[in-house]
């Protein structure tokens, strides 16, 4: 239990990036008031996690209805992870948040970015829906399941946390402490993302692989 919730909790961590959403919603509520940055920080974390928890309890049945099997969902997961993961080495990853962000500081008329893109996709992503997806299928029973999911609440709690004192944070970690950071949770993501297409492979094809028997 404590595995998997280790895991899944640097997993979560990893792609939500609470440290680097902090300062695009730093630059998104520029002008904006304490309290309305308060409100704006909650709501985005309360519509992303109904959005997650939505998808680690009914995901394996939309694909089911969809006729996709676990496995497939775990290698085109595992992809996808990667291509993020290959993305936050390369500061691809931050640049794109940041154009983003600036376009929608530059569009005056919208005022409130709880929705979008703070909740999505910024924190409930395409890479943190598949996450939490995989890491349910991967759950034996109710107790690993809710292992997952208390994973998620902590790494949630701990991005309204960063959203909430983002002013200071930023200050805090500095620009360069923030590029390492986001370097080095990369690479593990990138690993992680490996094991998760080599379970898919391994369930598909029954393929053994050393490590794997």
């Amino acid at each position: 239990m404590i595995e998997l919730f280790v895991s899944a909790l640097i997993t979560f961590f990893v792609i939500i990036d609470p440290p680097g959403n902090a300062p695009i919603f730093a630059s998104l509520t520029t002008g904006a008031t304490p309290r309305q940055r308060r409100v704006m920080a909650i709501r985005a974390i309360v519509i992303s996690s109904i959005i997650l928890v939505f998808f680690a309890l009914l995901g394996e049945e939309l694909l089911g209805s969809l006729h996709i099997s676990l496995d497939a969902f775990r290698i085109a997961g595992g992809l996808m992870l990667f291509a993020i993961a290959f993305e936050m080495v390369f500061e691809k990853r931050t640049q794109r948040r940041e154009d983003r962000a600036q376009k929608i500081i530059d569009t005056p008329e919208i005022e409130d970015v709880s929705a979008f893109p703070m909740a999505m996709p910024m924190i409930a992503g395409p890479g943190t829906i598949a996450a939490v997806m995989l890491l349910q299928a991967r759950s034996e029973g109710l107790e690993e399941s809710l292992v997952v999911l208390a994973a998620l609440g902590v790494i949630l709690l701990l991005t309204l946390a960063a959203l909430l004192a983002a002013g200071p944070l930023m200050r805090l970690l500095g620009q360069r402490i923030e590029a390492v950071i986001t370097r080095l949770l990369g690479v593990v993501l990138a690993a992680l993302a490996t094991q998760f297409v080599i379970d898919g492979l391994v369930g598909a094809f029954g393929i053994t692989l050393p490590g794997t028997a």
